[in-house]
């Protein structure tokens, strides 16, 4: 890789030297110590299994996907894994189109080697039939900037896709219980993968002084080094995998002390796949969620009535208004409900039986479903035309003896509330019913009657 991108890449004389000079007083070009790492930044797409990484200006974007196919003889209880990278020539002046060059293959072994050796991923959890149908999953990096370091952001990105990647919940169906049935995200939540721990890839520079050595090179200084090595680690300190392609020979402190940083990296970028993938999770969970309506229906009389009705009052009210018109409607929905049970149940009286009555849907005027026309007529004309024994006839004639006094006691407020209404259409329902106190009155007046 380094050769290629000496060639396409051609620095001066005076701009290598300055390079290496910046390098042996501590600094280099982008203003980063030499043991600093660029700014990392991980983004999901919609889709499970997809993740794009700019590990400073280093773009790469990687996709997983799986497919059933038949494992191979001598493992036939695990699934398969397989890395594919694609450089684009708008990436880098010097990856070419079509067929993989010699970087592009280097690139997906270090990947494939970091997470197979070290048996990161639990592939006897992806066989389905033994020796018949397993999981085949496959890692899609696309390079879209190169601007240095692109195992490093290679590496994370395929980690990331795979910690997102959910694949379809199979079962065993048919006759023998050999079919194999693969259930779709709307049947069935799919399955994530098992993950052990992650691989993290380090890579480090080195320079024709020994004592130079770089983490994450960018891509000047990848034109100068002459040596580079990859040391794939976990956050546990266990080594997966460590990459030396040629170059200048690195002595073995230099090595333990490399292995000793790469250690420490490894710990912040599995934190910072792990933060932003719990963060993805909880995004795609709040989406899920379906909201319902919380709206509470009451019975009263026969009548629904939902919370926030017409007849509630503004924020500004007073408690005592509340109270007196909570009040009020209690007093009428009783009276209310009292006269048409009275109304209706009158027969069932006769054996000392009472029902409880369940009228129908009323309006905005309580009078106007559950009050009896018959008795209403009867006492209307009781008051204006009849006299008080053909009252007591016409009342005799058509309801029996016992329920007299019970309609006699509430038709009175009734018969009172609704003349008042009919006279005075600007009243409220408040001053249509009298108080308590008078009701009682004109009670004890009407049975004395």
């Amino acid at each position: 890789m380094e050769q290629r991108l000496a060639n396409c890449w051609r620095l001066t004389v005076n701009e290598k030297k300055f390079i290496e000079s910046a390098l042996l007083s501590e600094l280099r070009v982008d203003g980063r110590g030499p043991l600093d790492y660029r700014k990392l930044n991980i983004k999901f797409g919609r889709d499970d299994g997809s993740a794009e990484i700019q590990l400073g200006e280093t773009r790469v974007m990687s996709f997983v996907s799986a497919q059933l196919v038949q494992p191979y003889k001598d493992r036939p209880n695990e699934g398969t894994l397989s890395i594919f990278t694609e450089f684009s020539p708008m990436a880098d002046p010097s990856f070419e189109p079509g067929r993989p060059g010699e970087s592009a293959v280097e690139l997906g072994r270090i990947i494939d080697r970091g997470l197979r050796e070290s048996r990161a991923i639990d592939t006897e959890s992806l066989c389905i039939l033994s020796a018949k149908l397993v999981w085949a999953i496959r890692i899609d990096i696309h390079i879209l900037d190169n601007a240095g370091n692109l195992v490093d952001a290679a590496n994370i990105a395929a980690l990331a896709s795979l910690k997102t990647f959910r694949r379809p919940e199979c079962s065993l169906g048919g006759e023998d219980g050999q079919q194999v049935v693969v259930h779709p995200p709307e049947v069935r939540e799919p399955l994530p993968l098992i993950i052990h721990h992650l691989p993290v890839a380090v890579t480090f520079g080195f320079f024709s002084n020994e004592n130079l050595v770089v983490l994450d090179p960018t891509y000047h200084e990848e034109a100068v080094m002459t040596g580079r090595m990859t040391a794939t680690l976990n956050a546990n300190g266990d080594v997966c995998a460590i990459q030396k392609p040629g170059g200048q020979g690195v002595f073995q402190r230099v090595i333990m002390h490399c292995l000793k940083l790469a250690h420490v990296k490894a710990g912040d970028i599995t934190s910072k796949i792990n933060d932003a993938v719990e963060k993805h999770n909880n995004e795609r969970a709040l989406q899920k969620i379906k909201r319902h309506s919380s709206s509470v229906a009451v019975d009263v009389c026969g009548a629904t009535a939902t919370l926030g009705g017409k007849q509630n009052q503004s924020h500004g009210d007073k408690e005592g208004s509340h109270l007196d018109q909570s009040k009020l409607k209690g007093e009428t929905n009783f009276m209310e409900c009292d006269a048409t049970s009275s109304g209706q149940v009158q027969s069932s009286k006769k054996d000392g039986s009472s029902k409880n009555f369940t009228g129908g849907p009323s309006s905005w005027d309580p009078y106007s479903e559950c009050v009896n026309s018959d008795l209403l007529k009867a006492s209307l004309a009781s008051r204006g035309q009849l006299t008080p024994s053909k009252q007591k006839d016409s009342r005799h004639e058509t309801k029996p003896e016992e329920p007299v006094q019970e309609i006699k006691t509430v038709s009175a407020p009734l018969d009172t509330a609704l003349t008042a209404g009919q006279s005075n259409e600007g009243k409220t329902l408040k001053d249509a019913v009298k108080p308590k106190n008078k009701r009682k009155k004109k009670t004890s007046t009407n049975n004395g009657n």
